[in-house]
């Protein structure tokens, strides 16, 4: 068994408050509301009973796992996660870098190429600063994360959200930012490298949480809309 494995009875189907205090020791964040969130999206499809209680079996517990490990380690929004779960176990599959890792670079044919874009819609969303480019002499170089907001980009404007109307997405996002870098800012420029180690795994933690939160407040607002 590994350091991070949970024992558990074999095919033995858990209530979702079991699963909680399972995953209890290994996540510590874990909830009743975060696991119903996750089944909401689609990421999770426990048994039910006839009374509508939820069952989990071994493999949707492997999931939960692999779904919060995600989360927590690479910084992965749900989207991300759902293609990473969809995809064949290990056949094509990019892990995204931590967050004191760079991605890769990239040039602009090749984010085109990825997102599915023209160069045209590429340039327009970085005029309205959804892409960020690097120049280097002539070229000018992106991330390949880069490449996977260009293609979400591309998705809202086939319903007729242009680049001009998702400012309001990077500002919101800035502002979040900004609010966890002045906590986190004072640990990650100490000389001291064990506490700058602290101060960067501080901020990977208020990043997912600040993340749970925004997906849950927007999940709470979008309900009103569909109930409205």
């Amino acid at each position: 068994m590994t350091a991070t494995a949970v024992s558990r009875p074999e095919e033995r189907p858990l209530t979702i408050g079991a699963v909680c205090r399972l995953l209890q020791d290994e996540f510590p964040d874990i909830s009743i509301s975060k696991i119903r969130y996750l089944e909401d999206q689609g990421l999770l499809a426990p048994r039910r009973t006839p009374g509508r209680y939820r069952l989990f079996g071994e493999d949707d517990v492997d999931r939960l796992q692999t779904i919060l490990r995600l989360q927590r380690d690479e910084f992965l929004p749900l989207r991300v996660i759902r293609q990473e779960l969809a995809s064949p176990a290990g056949a094509g599959r990019r892990r995204r870098s931590g967050l004191g890792e760079p991605d890769e670079e990239i040039e602009l044919a090749e984010l085109c190429e990825r997102a599915g874009v023209e160069a045209g819609l590429a340039r327009e969303l970085e005029e309205y600063g959804l892409l960020e480019a690097r120049r280097d002499g002539g070229e000018r170089l992106y991330r390949e994360t880069e490449a996977d907001i260009a293609a979400v980009c591309a998705k809202l404007a086939r319903f007729g959200i242009d680049a001009r109307h998702l400012r309001s997405f990077r500002s919101a996002a800035e502002r979040e930012v900004g609010l966890l870098e002045a906590i986190a800012a004072p640990a990650l420029r100490s000389r001291n490298p064990e506490r700058r180690q602290s101060g960067m795994e501080d901020l990977q933690l208020l990043a997912a949480l600040a993340q749970e939160l925004s997906q849950l407040l927007f999940w709470r607002a979008l309900r009103k809309v569909a109930a409205s």
